[in-house]
């Protein structure tokens, strides 16, 4: 599990579904052609969110270091917990965004390897992050950091056309009034729309602290694909640099709040 050199810092950028990687040994059990994977690569992939998310050594990082077409670790590990899991779609996909078959049969031992392999590891890492922040500063801030197409995914549960600039995605107990006021408050100044928990909802937390220690905040900030990259190509646009100092003023004004 890779993890960027940080010190222990109070907020916690984290980043699932920011790399593009398929191992070679586990390319082997995706049934996509080559065509065919790097198409669903631009549709899953959170592109460049390592960049836009990138805010120095004030904050950890956390990054997934295999794509989500190998393990999703935003997913319940239970495929009876985790809604998408009806579409193939749980901790480990079986499906594609738009139904296909993604993967050779999976069996039990297999789909435990790979969570053994990746997402429990990363889960690991995050519950020392969040451990790290609470004991050298009493509290913790996770961003739990996203990009979105600017057109639904037919996997996508909300089906809705229209779409915000930014989502904030919120959980009722770790995303405190002030902090949802203040981070809709940051986006809306740079003159970007936002809604909360539209079209996706939730922010993660580690299970060990979830709906226990109020000590962590969370919040998910997803931003629409369509105000920084091609979406077709996954080319960066010409609006990057300007989505990317957007991003990082925003999210410094949230962080500067929490402190």
């Amino acid at each position: 599990m890779r993890r960027e050199p940080v010190s222990k810092a109070a907020v916690i950028i984290h980043l699932p579904h920011a790399s593009r990687l398929i191992p070679e040994h586990e390319r082997v059990g995706l049934t996509l052609s080559e065509e065919g994977l790097n198409r669903e690569l631009l549709r899953m992939t959170d592109w460049y969110a390592d960049e836009l998310f990138d805010l120095g050594a004030d904050t950890a990082r956390l990054i997934f270091p295999v794509s989500r077409l190998v393990v999703d670790p935003e997913r319940f590990a239970e495929d009876e917990a985790e809604p998408m899991a009806a579409k193939g779609m749980g901790a480990v996909y079986t499906k594609t965004s738009d139904g296909r078959p993604l993967r050779s049969p999976l069996d039990d031992a297999e789909r435990e390897r790979l969570l053994q392999s990746y997402y429990y590891p990363h889960h690991a890492m995050l519950e020392r992050l969040v451990a790290e922040a609470i004991a050298d500063h009493g509290r913790c801030l996770i961003v739990d950091a996203h990009s979105f197409p600017s057109s639904p995914l037919p996997c996508d549960l909300d089906q809705s056309p229209h779409r915000p600039d930014i989502c904030l995605g919120t959980d009722p107990f770790h995303t405190p009034e002030w902090l949802q006021r203040r981070a809709a408050e940051s986006f809306r100044e740079t003159g970007w729309s936002v809604e909360f928990d539209r079209p996706y909802s939730g922010t993660i937390v580690p299970m060990s602290r979830y709906q226990t220690d109020a000590r962590v905040h969370s919040i998910m900030v997803e931003i629409n694909r369509a105000l920084y990259m091609e979406e077709d190509t996954g080319e960066r646009s010409g609006r990057f640099g300007e989505a990317r100092r957007k991003t990082r003023s925003a999210l410094g004004a949230i962080i500067a709040s929490a402190r």
